[in-house]
């Protein structure tokens, strides 16, 4: 059976981690495209180099023209301009808003029948406006976000309860920015609420939840954090990894459920926006929507968040996307 075909929109540090993780598991043929010429040949170059090494054997090509990734199957988008220092998502709008138009119109003509995965921020403008650009069905358009901010609060969960990550759950809500929501109620490790693991370990239910509230903010900021520490550019290591995994779970049909931005169309009170939320990906992409019982504080933080989002995308509509 051939193998899939996945296009990387981006061949920058996102980009090569991307292409990288695609050839060592084998998931697929890669097509890297940039607009900077010679960089996705070199990366990829640089990479199919180290199939010996890595035992892989899958098709790596860069290119600068989009006519490459003609029947692509999946397609992970991360055009656009990285944060720096001091910036929130929310300011890479009017810039990104212009390469994401170019880069739909690519994916439009010439990967027509694609599933894709946007990465570009500020995510959930960025999903709407290529939805709206290529007028693809909204199941077959995502966002990711949520699998990476869910992977972050479980990542300093698991730090302070010295338990290894791989058991803890937990799912961030909402749109991809400070207004993100973690779901506190629903964190645990291996079915035991995290909650009460916490009080249990500082024997008081007041530090319990002043340390999970240091965790929530944490989570919110960590972009953030790793944008102020790397000075020149924003997270590249873990975004790829979470992308790969819904890619793996859309290719291979898994229909694993996951938090990424999806279209709404009722669920969660919301008609009509992209906002990060439970999704079951399979061969389809967003197969269904699971929605999960919210109590208030948990509804007012999301409700705040889809304000944001639509904010956004009033913002992006002033700029004339």
């Amino acid at each position: 059976m051939a193998r899939k075909k996945i296009a990387l929109i981006g061949g920058g540090q996102i980009g090569g981690v991307l292409a990288q993780l695609i050839a060592q598991k084998e998931l697929a043929d890669v097509v890297m495209f940039d607009i900077v010429e010679d960089l996705p040949q070199g990366k990829t170059l640089d990479i199919a180099e180290a199939s010996r090494i890595d035992r892989t054997d899958v098709v790596l090509k860069g290119t600068n023209e989009y006519k490459d990734i003609d029947g692509a199957d999946l397609v992970i988008i991360t055009a656009g301009v990285p944060r720096k220092p001091g910036m929130s998502r929310d300011d890479l709008l009017d810039t990104n808003a212009k390469i994401m138009k170019s880069v739909a119109e690519g994916v439009k003509e010439h990967a027509p029948n694609s599933i894709v995965i946007i990465i570009s921020n500020p995510l959930d403008a960025m999903v709407t406006l290529f939805q709206k650009v290529t007028g693809f069905p909204h199941q077959r358009v995502m966002g990711q976000a949520g699998v990476l901010d869910s992977s972050r609060f479980a990542t300093f969960i698991a730090w302070e309860l010295d338990v290894s990550v791989q058991d803890v759950n937990a799912m961030v809500l909402g749109g991809h920015g400070d207004t993100m929501v973690p779901l506190t109620r629903y964190a645990n490790v291996n079915g035991i609420p995290v909650m009460e693991m916490l009080e249990r370990k500082y024997g008081d239910a007041a530090k319990a939840k002043e340390v999970m509230d240091a965790m929530v903010q944490r989570t919110k900021m960590a972009g953030g954090e790793v944008v102020k520490l790397l000075k020149t550019g924003s997270a590249f290591y873990s975004p790829a990894a979470a992308a790969v995994s819904m890619a793996t779970s859309i290719l291979k049909d898994q229909k694993r459920l996951m938090p990424a931005s999806a279209y709404l169309q009722g669920e969660f009170g919301v008609n009509g926006y992209y906002v990060g939320v439970p999704v079951v990906l399979g061969e389809n992409g967003v197969e269904r929507v699971v929605e999960l019982s919210l109590n208030d504080e948990e509804r007012a933080a999301l409700d705040k968040s889809i304000k944001a989002v639509e904010g956004l995308v009033e913002d992006m509509k002033r700029l004339g996307y």
